[in-house]
């Protein structure tokens, strides 16, 4: 967590739910270290979701991220509902833009598996759901570079960007 201002944790969380792929959850968590966003990871994953596993991908960036492991979609809910959280889904059938909508503070942006997206009921109990707009002919981007669009987006809505001050 070092590195990381606790004004910048409380204003956005990024979860990846059920991540199917290492390198990708790395590079998520790399990402969250780098701009003080915190990580939630909704288990089960497709991998050992281990520190030692995470740190081939993320490298050293591991030990600066803030990152909490939820057993299930279930925990992982109860303490989001239990803390105030607003969950934003980005998916591509999300309702919105995600340049569209309006991210407040305490907003946790959820990315879903790379193969399968969230199940149904992960988007009943999200209070919003953004898209990144592209090329109708293709299908979509990478995990990792759709949670890096979204919550860069959202910490520019917020002024949120981490400063030299912050380091």
């Amino acid at each position: 967590m070092a590195g990381a201002t606790r004004m910048t944790l409380a204003m956005l969380r990024l979860a990846l739910y059920q991540p199917d792929i290492p390198q990708n959850a790395g590079t998520m968590i790399r990402l969250a270290a780098c701009l003080g966003v915190a990580v939630d990871i909704v288990e089960p994953a497709a991998f050992d979701v281990s520190d030692r596993n995470f740190r081939r991908s993320g490298m050293d960036y591991i030990e600066r991220a803030a990152v909490t492991r939820h057993d299930s979609f279930r925990a992982f809910e109860s303490w989001r509902r239990e803390a105030g959280h607003r969950l934003v889904l980005a998916e591509t059938d999300g309702a919105c833009a995600h340049t569209d909508f309006a991210f407040l503070p305490g907003d946790i942006v959820m990315v879903g598996r790379e193969s399968a997206g969230v199940p149904p009921e992960v988007y009943a109990s999200a209070e919003a759901s953004v898209h990144i707009p592209m090329r109708r002919d293709l299908r979509s981007l990478n995990v990792a570079m759709a949670a890096a669009m979204v919550v860069g987006e959202a910490l520019r809505q917020l002024r949120a960007y981490p400063t030299p001050a912050d380091a």
